[in-house]
């Protein structure tokens, strides 16, 4: 079953075409680029994620990413 967002493919697209922008004109490296994210993720939740969810947040989060890893990985092979 497909998710549905409140946010449109284009508006998804195109800000991941500018962060994607970001970490080519810094050079960043696979390892770089996943740490920046990472940490940029953290302090979404920590700024804007009450105390209290901020566990259950990081932890869907860190699910859907690995869930979105295998199915990516299950097209591709």
């Amino acid at each position: 079953m497909p998710i549905l967002s409140k946010y449109s493919t284009e508006q998804i697209e195109s800000l991941m075409q500018e962060m994607q922008t970001v970490l080519q004109t810094h050079n960043a490296s696979v390892d770089l680029g996943l740490l920046a994210l990472g940490n940029l993720a953290t302090h979404i939740i920590n700024k804007h994620v009450p105390e209290a969810l901020r566990a259950d947040v990081a932890n869907s989060f860190a699910k859907a990413l690995q869930q979105s890893v295998t199915q990516t990985k299950k097209v591709i092979q």
